[in-house]
């Protein structure tokens, strides 16, 4: 079954399959080209059974290997030639709401499950920021750090930022966005996440540079209160869950000053919403889940906030991923001696299917600027570009 799968589906790109008892057999033609050797029957089995679970899970127990190209290259010709399966349409709503149903103690343990992974591990292939986000190539020649730098100059122009401002970051990470605010316009800004690794490491980085106008709280968004004349989100919504997304702008609206403006900057998808990957959510983000702009958008619109601009990211994060995962492999063997194979193995699958998805399936970034007030923000778009 699984060879007949391969020889109906693979048309771009060439891929060799060595199967357990020895045999070869070529699929697709031309480049990019693609090596994938199973090493037992029971992992063909598995795939056959449920392939989009079974194709990660089987290579953390190191059922099958890519060879000399690795598992980007495999990623990349299985996901451009194969669509994710999913469910009736009228079940979709149901299943998505039980799969992200983030009440805050789910959230504290979703969070916990991926970020308060030792923070040595994300230095190691992160840019020297440790932003982890999508960068903003505004060209491809671009450093991963020369693209963080561009997004973060990006985000700050969208929020018009006045000096003395008052700023909110939701989900902070290690500081990185609060420290770039905090340093370029002389504003205070309290940073909020759930995870306790990255609390640690942003207050011992705040007190390193001697930054005594940023501030880190360990806090939901729905716990937390305060007046700020600027919000910014960058790669949080995700964790919302489609039945919080209601709230999350109403709180949001909340804690903006009626003249304030905010900037949510999150993964989303181009076409209807579909489930998160299985391997994804048992792996990496449990709770997570990715909006479709119609879910996003009106979200928003039920929370009185006037959406004034959006802003849609194609390819960006392919690249950033590309990026995350050459210096991934460029550390791999520090990584392994310090957590193990397993745990490589887990995290290469991620960055690897993840940059497939966002370079052939449908997933790009949602930029939204919002305000209480339209008259707030400027009319065009040529105040980001002088």
């Amino acid at each position: 079954m699984l060879l007949s799968l391969l020889e109906s589906h693979i048309k771009r790109g060439c891929l060799r399959l060595r199967m357990p008892d020895g045999s070869t057999h070529t699929f697709g033609y031309g480049e990019p080209r693609a090596e994938w050797n199973l090493h037992d029957k029971d992992t063909v089995r598995r795939l056959e059974r449920d392939a989009e679970f079974e194709l990660g899970e089987t290579y953390l127990r190191g059922g099958w290997d890519s060879g000399a190209g690795g598992v980007r290259a495999l990623l990349d010709i299985l996901r451009s030639n194969f669509s994710p399966t999913d469910l009736p349409p009228w079940l979709k709503p149901l299943a998505r709401a039980v799969q992200q149903f983030n009440r805050i103690g789910n959230s504290y343990r979703n969070v916990a499950a991926h970020y308060d992974v030792p923070e040595r591990v994300f230095r190691r292939f992160l840019d020297s920021d440790m932003f982890y986000s999508c960068a903003y190539f505004t060209t491809q020649a671009l450093s991963l750090e020369a693209a963080q730098q561009a997004k973060a100059r990006h985000i700050a122009r969208k929020l018009l930022i006045q000096n003395g401002d008052r700023i909110l970051d939701i989900g902070c990470g290690w500081g990185s966005m609060a420290f770039h605010l905090a340093r370029e316009y002389d504003c205070e800004v309290v940073g909020i996440t759930l995870s306790q690794e990255q609390f640690a490491v942003a207050r011992a980085e705040k007190a390193r540079r001697g930054a005594h106008r940023v501030h880190f709280e360990m806090a939901d968004y729905r716990e937390h209160q305060g007046h700020y004349d600027r919000i910014v989100s960058i790669g949080m919504f995700e964790h919302v869950g489609q039945p919080f997304y209601r709230r999350y702008f109403d709180k949001v609206r909340e804690l903006l000053k009626p003249e304030g403006t905010a900037l949510i900057h999150t993964i989303g998808r181009c076409r209807p919403a579909v489930l998160t990957n299985a391997w994804i959510r048992k792996h990496i983000f449990p709770g997570g889940g990715i909006p479709s702009l119609a879910l996003f958008t009106g979200a928003i619109e039920t929370s009185r906030l006037q959406l004034c601009d959006i802003e849609i990211w194609r390819l960006h994060y392919a690249t950033t991923l590309q990026h995350w995962y050459e210096r991934f492999q460029r550390n791999r063997a520090d990584i392994a001696r310090d957590l193990g194979e397993t745990f490589c193995r887990k995290w290469e699958f991620y960055l690897a299917a993840c940059e497939a998805s966002f370079r052939h399936a449908d997933l790009v970034v949602f930029q939204a600027q919002l305000a209480q007030e339209q008259a707030k923000v400027p009319i065009t778009r040529d105040y980001l570009y002088r």
